[in-house]
């Protein structure tokens, strides 16, 4: 993998060393349609229900729950790194949680806030990065689409380890660095506007082995690989292939 290290416009709050600043910013200007499926984050909109699909089957299995429960995560503590606006936040609240969400804009967090009290949700956000949980456990931690623009990744993943109550379970999902990724994220979907323009650096993108091993060193498992496929005419669906985007599943060794 290329060297992800960030030496400048890092730690923008609270002294948070795994927040690039201007990636903070990028996202920042996007949280006033973060909500809007046909804005900026349409994308996101279109993959949230293959990421939930995905936690559900995970953590049912994890958790041995009944999948047939509108609240199968009830008594059970989640924390979201990196989460927008929170349009995953808001899932893992409905499905029972008690849900803790930390994104490094403190756009995305007003209205995060917002749209929670709104929908009567009650959802603990926090501006900052995984330094805003420290010595924190959860059963459930989610990462998602996040590790390609922190400074650190390794330490990052560190961060998420140590939030992970024994037992736990983390879920991660996030761009392979392929030929394809590039054409398609890069070229297509950024070259013609379906993401904002500037969103993603290919040479950021983690592969599965590199993340796998970074895992590893933090003390976690592997426990499932699954990758997100697109096509233009079903949209996102799971897939066997990760060559585009993958979820990953690991717990404590």
């Amino acid at each position: 993998m290329a060297d992800a290290t960030v030496t400048t416009e890092t730690a923008p709050a609270g002294g948070h060393a795994s927040i690039v600043a201007r990636e903070a910013a990028h996202f920042g200007t996007m949280a006033q349609d973060w909500w809007d499926p046909r804005g900026s984050s349409a994308m996101l909109h279109r993959l949230n229900p293959v990421r939930l699909r995905y936690i559900r089957e995970q953590a049912d299995r994890h958790f041995d729950l009944d999948p047939e429960s509108f609240t199968p995560l009830a008594g059970k503590t989640a924390l979201d790194v990196g989460c927008g606006a929170g349009l995953l936040a808001e899932p893992l609240k409905r499905l029972g949680a008690a849900v803790a969400a930390i994104d490094a804009a403190p756009e995305n967090i007003a209205v995060a806030r917002d749209h929670a009290a709104t929908s009567g949700l009650a959802i603990d956000y926090r501006e900052g990065g995984v330094e805003a949980v420290a010595g924190e456990r959860f059963n459930l931690v989610t990462c998602l689409e996040v590790i390609e623009h922190v400074a650190d990744p390794v330490a990052f993943v560190a961060g998420l380890a140590g939030a992970l109550a024994d037992g736990g379970l983390l879920i991660m999902s996030t761009p392979n660095r392929t030929p394809l990724s590039r054409v398609t994220m890069i070229t297509l979907a950024e070259g013609t506007g379906r993401i904002p323009r500037g969103t993603h650096d290919w040479n950021r993108f983690v592969t599965p082995d590199e993340l796998g091993t970074m895992l590893a060193d933090a003390g976690l498992s592997v426990r499932d690989t699954r990758g997100i496929a697109f096509s233009p005419t079903s949209g996102f669906s799971l897939s066997e292939s990760l060559a585009l985007n993958y979820l990953i599943t690991a717990t404590r060794s």
